[in-house]
């Protein structure tokens, strides 16, 4: 590929220089020239008004994709037992499923886990695709990758959601590498665009800072990964479907790894995205010792406290219990957010909880511009005076 200016059209305006993120165009005698740290990115291109910059790259072409079908979902189980976010991904998919006209399937992979397709189907799935092999019956990443390889080779699905779960976050990458597509991770939000039908997966990007939409025009299946919490799901329990068996030919010297131990450490505390209540605490509480107030008024509406980095960072609760980009995703009936101020960070893990409280003497705080109710006070005389007013109430 190469680009050229032709000098005569060229009128000097500069819109080339300021769009090339490269710094590769220059002026000379009033007219561009184009500098040898050039990368043919084509962002020259579109932006002269007087067609002066050329290229002999032919414009890309979206294959045609009319035989990729289905909204697929990778049905994460350990030891018999689904991984929550699997029905999460199940419920998104319904939604994006009925937009397209297209089933929806959830791919099980184990060993004597067939049991569970009952449960997959309940919660919205149309095909369960079964592949059972002594292989699978713990996650191995090449084991489940070329199980799930062949399944996207011969089914031909047209979306394929995996939770960002430890294993979702090890094996789609490597899937999507072999199949030869994009992969969007950590996605907080999943739409169909109403025009080209494509799916728009949106992420936190650059830190946190901007939200990204992103999509896949040129490859299929469109691939994501979805942060636990962040979805709904949504059983059907009249629901019926079919349950499809693969056959798949896996050698333990293909593998190249063996389980010999499973230990499991057993957690500390009450994991938070169980929660229906969570009292969350900022920069603004103050210190380790603000918390009491917060954890008082956690238990008397039988909830549970969780915070923001920053106080995890300073030591006042513990990291299982941050609650925002860097850590997790919460949708709790009740979010009571105590001295925080509402960087998009945060609120990346908490947007999709069912009420949201804000407390914050800050009335310009950007975390009442998502809360459903606010009190502009400060949170060690409004805390007390909540846990006052409580005091006896049944919940």
């Amino acid at each position: 590929m190469t680009v050229w200016i032709e000098a005569e059209l060229c009128d000097g305006c500069r819109r080339c220089l300021k769009i090339c993120p490269y710094g590769a165009l220059e002026l000379r005698d009033g007219r561009a020239y184009i500098l040898e740290q050039c990368t043919f990115c084509g962002a020259c291109l579109n932006v002269c008004k007087k067609g002066a910059i050329l290229t002999d790259a032919e414009p890309r072409t979206i294959p045609d994709f009319s035989d990729r079908k289905g909204v697929w979902v990778f049905a994460e189980q350990r030891d018999g037992e689904l991984n929550p976010v699997s029905l999460e991904l199940l419920g998104k998919a319904q939604v994006l499923a009925e937009t397209l006209n297209q089933e929806i399937s959830a791919l099980l992979l184990g060993y004597r886990v067939s049991d569970l397709s009952k449960t997959l189907i309940k919660y919205g799935a149309d095909n369960v695709y079964l592949v059972e092999h002594k292989a699978l019956a713990d996650y191995r990443t090449l084991a489940y990758t070329k199980a799930v390889e062949e399944l996207v080779r011969k089914y031909k699905p047209n979306i394929f959601l995996i939770g960002a779960s430890h294993i979702g976050r090890d094996l789609a990458p490597r899937v999507s590498r072999r199949v030869g597509v994009g992969l969007t991770a950590d996605c907080t939000e999943l739409t169909i665009d109403p025009d080209e039908g494509i799916l728009l997966q949106t992420r936190p990007a650059f830190g946190g800072n901007v939200m990204a939409t992103i999509a896949n025009r040129y490859s299929r299946p469109q691939m994501a990964t979805v942060r636990p919490g962040v979805m709904e799901a949504l059983p059907k329990p009249d629901k019926k479907g079919n349950m499809i068996k693969h056959k798949v030919s896996l050698l333990e010297k293909e593998i190249g790894t063996k389980i010999l131990e499973v230990v499991k450490e057993k957690k500390k505390g009450v994991d938070i995205t169980k929660a229906k209540v969570i009292v969350a605490g900022g920069r603004g509480v103050g210190d380790d010792k603000g918390f009491k107030k917060l954890q008082k008024l956690a238990a008397i509406l039988g909830g549970e406290v969780a915070g923001t980095r920053i106080v995890v960072e300073k030591g006042w609760i513990p990291s299982e219990n941050q609650v925002g980009q860097t850590g997790k995703s919460v949708r709790p009936e009740i979010y009571i957010a105590c001295g925080v101020s509402g960087a998009i960070q945060h609120r990346a893990g908490m947007m999709n909880s069912r009420y949201i409280i804000a407390i914050n003497t800050d009335p310009r705080a950007a975390i009442f511009q998502v809360a459903d109710w606010g009190i502009v006070g400060d949170l060690h005389e409004v805390v007390p005076e909540m846990i006052k007013q409580l005091k006896g109430k049944n919940f």
